[in-house]
């Protein structure tokens, strides 16, 4: 397991019956988590001491319980990049943190690049990979299909002063977007996919990640540079493991270019034990 353990302003403290008691910057919010499925017999006592408790709907989604007033939102920071956080009605924060080991890996692949970089960011939501990319120093394109995502990703590259970076913020559909990009030939170094397990369409018909992703992978394929750096594909899907996503891009992306893919589980540490929660997969194309 590849796991985030670099955080400042994030903490997960605990982790027990179905949820997580974790520290971000000063306040501490419990949250639900499926995979939680084990009971802490020695409990951090602060569980006791959460601002905010998220209660799930047997309806579906949920709402906040909150102990004490609360801001809005509010800043923390990782590294030199900086986020709003902010309580929403679907559990998330507008980060997830695991996903910092994969921020430090591709800002890391484009500052070993010596060339310049052009990065592809799809289903980008507020932006963390985006501004991992751009304050390295590469070109970005940031790709989401809900505005108030891409409104968010953008306030969160002005508190991390990198307003000024070379950035194309995109509220569009990514099938469509990736059909417009090969038309144009505008290609692509590096392409990030943080894709969601289910979705809408653009005329509202649902769709499962396992059933679109094959033809995602190829239309990316198309998009790719002559001589491309990488591209990190990320999962939350049950069926998606690090396996399958391996045999997939070897089978999409591997067809067109000689590749080493590397995957495997993605996770953060458990303060009080010492262990680690897993929080997806990812999936990283390195090519020769």
């Amino acid at each position: 397991m590849r796991r985030s353990s670099d955080w400042k302003d994030y903490r997960l403290i605990d982790a027990s019956g179905g949820q997580r008691l974790e520290m971000w910057g000063e306040y501490l919010l419990v949250r639900p988590d499926p995979q939680i499925i084990w009971k802490n017999p020695d409990p951090s006592p602060l569980w006791q001491k959460a601002d905010a408790i998220y209660h799930r709907s047997s309806s579906g989604g949920g709402s906040w319980e909150y102990k004490k007033r609360l801001p809005e939102s509010w800043n923390i920071s990782y590294k030199e990049l900086k986020f709003m956080v902010k309580p929403t009605g679907f559990k998330h924060t507008g980060i997830f943190p695991e996903q910092a080991v994969n921020w430090d890996l591709c800002s890391q692949l484009i500052k070993n690049a010596n060339k310049d970089i052009n990065v592809l960011n799809m289903f980008a939501y507020t932006g963390g990979a985006t501004l991992a990319c751009a304050k390295a120093g590469a070109r970005v394109c940031h790709l989401d299909a809900v505005k108030g995502m891409v409104d968010w990703a953008r306030n969160n590259a002005a508190l991390s002063g990198l307003s000024d970076k070379p950035i194309r913020w995109i509220v569009d559909d990514a099938v469509k977007f990736l059909g417009r990009e090969i038309r144009r030939n505008n290609r692509y170094d590096g392409i990030i996919l943080d894709p969601p397990s289910y979705g809408r369409g653009t005329n509202g018909e649902m769709w499962r990640l396992e059933d679109n992703i094959y033809d995602l992978m190829n239309m990316c394929t198309q998009v790719l540079t002559d001589k491309p750096l990488f591209i990190v594909l990320n999962s939350y899907t049950t069926g998606l493991s690090s396996s399958v996503m391996s045999y997939l891009l070897n089978m999409t992306v591997g067809k067109r270019f000689k590749i080493r893919v590397e995957s495997d589980e993605i996770g953060l540490p458990v303060e009080k034990t010492g262990l680690s929660v897993p929080a997806g997969n990812t999936a990283i194309v390195y090519f020769d």
